[in-house]
């Protein structure tokens, strides 16, 4: 519209022929013109708004804010300034660079160097109209291709679904209205509006908060929300201290603000980290750089062999068509069609089993690169600890202590008093329950669902008294007033009547030991008020301290009739606690010779309490700061870094450094995280691991590998897969090299002895697909010894092609030729012609060799290594434990007819009750106290004699 009526303006101003005379315009053309003019210049004043920085913003005032976004601070933005903004700044989204389509995953799955040979394998049996040859190539290559394509497919299917959340939503002031609209429709210079449980959109220059505090620790890593102002800030300080901006992606704990778009999308610190982690690209896997290594080896290996059959049949003068002929028959032979599709099944069988254990692997080579695992890099907030504070100790103001048990935000767990281990319950201990119920009417948190509504501090309160089955005692009071708590004076307090008793009105108190001790005249001993003294103040004080020492955050309670005549009750310690089960698992990690770290943003007191409770490096600490690490050179990091354990108050840009570093050192690095801090980290590692239902959808997008249910010991399975789908790779990598090596020579030496091919060239191939894939599956799916766990990550610098694998195979090699050219040479002619026969004979021959040789191949462990755990199934690996079911009746005639054997190592065998009667177990008398051969009520007898009582157990049960 507008445009039709400037364009005629135009053509009324324009020139009639050579006379240059101008027409006059009418009113109303000219008030349009003028109207046009404005409008041109407010979409360049619209266009001229730019996001700000939040440390500029967090120093200017409400006035500069509106000037800066021409906003007015109660009415909000025009629908027309919005408009023309999102033309500049684009939606508040991400848009990620390498969303790639359907097709070309499909095709980069033909990036592999065993597939291109395969293909050019192919392309030559074209070229030489081995079309049966070629078709077979392709079909092989086909079937790797699709099973790797489909199962990595399926893999982001699921995580899709993990991360569809429901649309980010907002309340946002526009034209004066309090609008609710999706968080993508913000622009710089919204008013947005922040109540208890929103996401916060985008980055927000606060202007009016009321009791605010966010919590950041997706963002900082800091545990405890953050409390907000809206005064202009004036010092210099990093993000983690403007405590007038609110970040996008932090939570809303507790009470409510409004404020200034200042960022969206990429322009805000969300998105900074976005593109910090676009830019970094995820290194290739320990098996990729592996197999790429085989496949190189394989080529060079098998056209040297070529060219020098080849060359020696031109020597012998035959005709160099058929020569070439006989190199694609090499060439086919040589090259292990067999062994990709191996490799990939293996894999997605790696995969399939990972999710059924609730782990998602986003690419398929992942799953065996924990196997080489050797550093564990782990954020505390949200993944070695749950992300919900918890009371873990309490102290009496008569010195009585007590442990909490359970975590989180419900009434699992009990009150134990110290040493007795007495479960407390309401008020059977008068001091306690006081003290507890203090905790919770002085409370605004509610916990529906085992979800807090209010301050983390004060949920937990709430969850120690419903372990008390407390948990409904604040209904007893009617609160009359309450005195907020504040960072200047740092206590809260209520002012609360009994509903039961007409008693006088209570006043209950919490907040920090210094400010609530000034209010107390007198202590709770027992229930009765004893005075308090300077030396009971002082030992207040001392236990304060300590549990301070063990990075609790403390809260002192009281209560009484007056704010200046209050009764102290005690001392409650609450952290954020770590999960369940991961203490276990950072011992069983670093007992397979795994180092785990821990990375956060956290202070350095309790970084170190949480690395002491899941004993990390045995308790024996080491801290380096987050400036530290900005601070040191990346070549003197690399030195330092590997005898730190624990980094803290860093940033993500010193999450990737120290990721760096320890890949400079040769180490591979998994990163755990949760956060948007996390995400740039997790990119870099060589495996980058998030949780799925705490998890931020950047840190998920990060990573190769998402633990659906948050369990951190579910990265112990994660490992035991790695190394015994490597174990695996390395047992069908010998059987098939061995039975190509062995079909290599074979043509090889009919060659030089000028004898005829003993296997045509379909024969080959059929032996390399068809007879070599179930046996080499097999092995593939060979189940791993328990221990397997225990040992000591591979060397990455190890070859799959090892000296000791090189002799197997040429060993296994050297059999299957000698057995099959002495059954072709036995059943030859007398004038040297190859007949079906022969070649059927020698093909016959040849396969019952190699399905011995897929035997052999089971274990690269000697019998002699593994005792009877080598040879039996039952047996855990290498322990000589067994497990054997019998009746208590048998244990007089198991003396009588089993008396230890000399020169026999004994073993010792104890009675266990099982669900099926009873069980002996039998382990290694080596260690037994002297005197007790067998141990107390065991027997003594000997390896061979507890075989022979298996068998005939064995028998029986059948």
């Amino acid at each position: 519209m507008f445009e039709g009526r400037f364009s005629k303006l135009l053509q009324k101003l324009a020139f009639w022929g050579s006379s240059h005379k101008y027409e006059l315009l009418a009113k109303g053309e000219l008030e349009t013109l003028i109207d046009g003019q404005n409008d041109l210049k407010a979409i360049e004043k619209e266009k001229a708004v730019v996001a700000l920085a939040p440390k500029e913003a967090s120093k200017c005032h409400r006035e500069d804010l509106a000037k800066a976004f021409y906003v007015d601070l109660q009415n909000g933005l025009s629908e027309f300034s919005v408009t023309q903004r999102r033309l500049v700044h684009g939606w508040n989204e991400f848009v990620a660079d390498n969303t790639e389509p359907v097709w070309k995953k499909y095709l980069d799955q033909f990036k592999n160097p065993l597939i291109l040979l395969l293909l050019a394998s192919a392309l030559v049996s074209i070229l030489t109209k081995k079309y049966e040859d070629a078709i077979s190539i392709a079909v092989a290559v086909l079937i790797v291709v699709t099973v790797a394509f489909i199962q990595e497919y399926r893999s982001e299917k699921s995580l899709e679904e993990l991360t569809k959340l429901v649309p980010h939503e907002c309340n946002c002031v526009r034209e004066g209205k309090l609008q609710h609209l999706l968080a993508r429709d913000l622009v710089p210079g919204d008013i947005v509006s922040l109540s208890i449980g929103d996401r916060v959109p985008a980055d927000i220059r606060l202007t009016e908060v009321t009791d605010l505090l966010v919590d950041e620790s997706s963002f900082t890593g800091e545990a405890e929300p953050s409390s907000k102002t809206d005064t202009p800030l004036t010092g210099e300080g990093d993000l983690t201290t403007l405590s007038n901006i609110v970040f996008m992606g932090t939570l809303v704990q507790c009470g409510k603000g409004q404020g200034v778009v200042i960022g969206t999308g990429e322009k805000s610190q969300f998105g900074e980290v976005f593109k910090m982690m676009q830019a970094e690209e995820t290194p290739k896997t320990p098996l990729q750089k592996s197999m790429d290594k085989l496949g190189k080896q394989l080529t060079l290996f098998s056209f040297g062999i070529i060219g020098l059959i080849m060359f020696t049949g031109w020597l012998q003068g035959k005709h160099m068509l058929s020569m070439f002929t006989i190199g694609v028959s090499l060439a086919v032979a040589a090259i292990p069609e067999g062994l990709p599709i191996v490799v990939t099944v293996t894999l997605v069988l790696g995969v399939l089993r990972m999710a059924r254990k609730r782990v998602i692997v986003k690419k398929l080579p992942i799953v065996e690169t924990l196997g080489c695992c050797n550093v564990i890099c782990s954020d505390k907030t949200g993944t070695l600890t749950a992300n919900e504070m918890t009371v873990t100790q309490l102290i009496t103001s008569d010195g009585l202590h007590a442990e909490v048990s359970g975590v989180g935000y419900n009434g699992s767990g009990t009150v134990c008093l110290l040493p007795s281990k007495e479960v407390i319950k309401q008020f059977s201990n008068v001091s306690v329950g006081k003290l507890v119920e203090a905790g919770c009417v002085a409370n605004n948190a509610i916990i529906r669902k085992n979800t807090v509504m209010g301050q983390p501090t004060e949920g937990a309160l709430v969850a120690l008294a419903m372990k008390m089955d407390l948990g409904d005692i604040k209904d007893s009071y009617v609160r009359k007033k309450e005195i907020p708590f504040s960072s200047e004076q740092k206590w809260m307090a209520v002012q609360c009547s009994s509903k039961n008793e007409e008693q006088e009105d209570m006043y209950f108190m919490k907040g920090a030991f210094e400010e609530v001790i000034r209010y107390c005249t007198t202590y709770n001993h027992g229930g009765i008020p004893l005075p308090l003294t300077p030396q009971q103040q002082a030992f207040c004080q001392q236990e304060e301290k300590k549990m301070g020492s063990l990075g609790l955050r403390v809260l002192a309670l009281a209560s009484g009739p007056e704010l200046g005549k209050l009764t102290f009750l005690g001392l409650i310690g609450i952290i954020d606690p770590p999960r369940a089960g991961v203490k276990e698992a950072v011992q069983v990690l670093s007992e397979s010779g795994l180092s785990v770290k821990m990375i956060t943003g956290d202070a350095l007191e309790t970084a170190l309490a949480i690395g002491r409770n899941v004993g990390l490096c045995n308790g024996k600490l080491s801290a380096m700061s987050g400036e530290e690490v900005e601070s040191t050179e990346q070549g003197e990091l690399a030195k330092r870094v590997g005898k730190v354990s624990i980094f803290y108050r860093t940033s993500p840009k010193h999450k990737l450094k120290i990721i760096k570093a320890l890949q400079e050192t040769g180490a591979i690095v998994a990163m755990t995280g949760d956060g948007v801090n996390d995400a740039v980290a997790l990119k870099s590692a060589d495996i980058g691991i998030a949780m799925g239902q705490t998890g931020t959808d950047v840190s998920k997008e990060a990573a190769n590998m998402i633990l659906v249910d948050d369990d951190f010991s579910a990265i112990m399975n994660a490992v035991e897969e790695g190394k015994g789908i490597f174990h695996n790779i390395k047992n069908f990598v010998r059987f098939q090299l061995s039975t190509s090596i062995s079909a290599l020579s074979l043509i090889t030496l009919s060659t030089v002895c000028n004898l005829p091919n003993p296997l045509n060239a379909m024969q080959i191939l059929w032996i390399n697909i068809i007879m070599d894939g179930p046996p080499a599956q097999s092995l593939g799916v060979e189940p791993v010894d328990r221990d397997t766990l225990r040992q000591p990550p591979r060397n990455v610098k190890d070859q799959i092609l090892s000296r000791a694998l090189v002799l197997r195979i040429l060993l296994s090699a050297t059999t299957i030729i000698s057995g099959t050219l002495f059954i072709f040479w036995k059943e030859m002619p007398e004038d040297k012609a190859s007949t079906p026969r022969t070649t059927t004979m020698a093909f016959t021959c040849f396969v019952l060799f190699d399905l011995f040789n897929a035997l052999t191949c089971r274990s690269q462990v000697s019998p002699q290594q593994g005792g009877i755990a080598a040879s039996r199934p039952e047996c855990s690996g290498g322990s000589s434990v067994l497990t054997v079911p019998f009746s208590p009746a048998d244990q007089a005639d198991l003396r009588d007819r089993l008396p230890p054997e000399p020169n026999v190592p004994l073993l010792r065998a104890r009675l266990h009750p099982g669900t099926a009667g009873r069980h002996l177990h039998a382990a290694p008398a080596e260690g037994l106290p002297d005197g007790e051969p067998g141990g107390a009520g065991s027997i003594a007898f000997n390896r061979i004699g507890l075989v022979r009582v298996h068998l005939v157990r064995a028998l029986q049960a059948l």
